[in-house]
């Protein structure tokens, strides 16, 4: 009996001798495949290999890029060259914005005028052309007709209209005609030996800014007004262009 104990003992220390031997040749196997890998060797044989194990990569610590390299840092001048050019194009948007609110002011033009702008009675006949003055303002959005001239100066590129009458009476012509600039467009004349006479006209015009438009006097013809306000100018802007 005590000899069957004895050679279970001596199989179970066999079998763990065994067993340590194995481990020691799979960890020694490990350490020269690591310090193999480390040193440029070839890698180790499939004999030496921890069967059904993939050895872990090895990182050369040197290889992996540092913070500053993967975040570079954003210098002081780079910094005031941004704000700068953010400034720049903030001042470019609010310039952009005062130019879309001025087009919008001035696209609101139009006037309407009556020759005189008290009383009653004639102006003319002179033996050359005037220009006619309508004083009394009734309607001026844009302030582009000045009573003092009696001349409207276009304040943006686009088509404006315009309309004008005359009243007279008595055995004299009467006639007025619109310029532009210097340029004779369209007149209004008539002549009758009796009775009161009225007339009117009307014109379209593409203008340039700072372009003038002006209602004249024919030569040798007289005009009448009174508080009816017979004798007008008016004029709006249709479009811009």
């Amino acid at each position: 009996m005590a000899s069957k104990r004895q050679q279970e003992s001596g199989a179970e220390k066999r079998k763990k001798r065994k067993r340590d031997e194995t481990q020691a040749s799979l960890a020694g196997s490990m350490l020269k495949y690591v310090q193999g890998g480390s040193q440029g060797q070839d890698e180790p044989s499939s004999s030496s290999a921890i069967p059904g194990h993939q050895p872990p990569a090895i990182v050369d610590p040197a290889t992996i890029p540092s913070q500053e390299e993967q975040e570079p840092s954003t210098t002081s001048s780079e910094q005031e060259a941004k704000l700068e050019t953010q400034k720049t194009e903030l001042q470019s948007q609010k310039t952009e914005i005062d130019q879309l609110k001025e087009q919008l002011q001035v696209k609101q033009v139009a006037f309407s005028a009556s020759l005189l702008d008290h009383g009653n009675g004639h102006t003319g006949p002179f033996n050359t052309q005037i220009t006619l003055i309508f004083k009394h303002v009734v309607t001026n959005i844009g302030n582009a007709y000045n009573p003092q001239t009696g001349i409207f100066t276009a304040p943006v590129r686009g088509v404006y209209h315009f309309d004008w009458s005359l009243y007279e009476h008595g055995n004299i012509a009467a006639g007025v005609v619109l310029f532009r600039n210097g340029e004779n467009i369209f007149i209004v004349y008539e002549h009758q030996p009796t009775g009161g006479v009225s007339a009117s006209n009307a014109a379209s015009l593409l203008l340039e800014v700072g372009d003038q438009v002006s209602v004249r006097l024919w030569a040798n013809s007289r005009v009448y007004d009174s508080e009816n306000h017979h004798t007008t100018f008016s004029g709006h802007l249709i479009f811009t262009m």
